[in-house]
């Protein structure tokens, strides 16, 4: 799976990366360079963190599946229950 951003947020990217290069390292980096170095770390680093994030994802809705019984149980044999305590009244 390739990942792609946005060309919006790929823009923004960019420009982080200029400024962090501007603050903090002893040389500029150019628009194009940015880009280059953003495209490395989407492809190198991205699918590491996606795979992070999709494994949280598929333990938290794991976690919910096993909790559903608790959140949609009707208990059984009710009608006479209810009738008796009608009846109490």
């Amino acid at each position: 799976m390739t990942i792609e951003l946005p060309k919006d947020v790929r823009q923004q990217a960019i420009a982080s990366i200029e400024r962090y290069f501007q603050e903090n390292m002893d040389e500029k980096i150019g628009n194009i360079a940015a880009g280059g170095l953003l495209g490395f770390f989407v492809e190198e680093i991205g699918p590491v963190i996606y795979n992070m994030a999709v494994a949280e994802v598929q333990e938290r809705l794991q976690t919910r599946v096993m909790e559903i019984d608790l959140e949609v149980n009707e208990d059984a044999f009710q009608y006479w229950r209810k009738y008796d305590q009608a009846k109490k009244k």
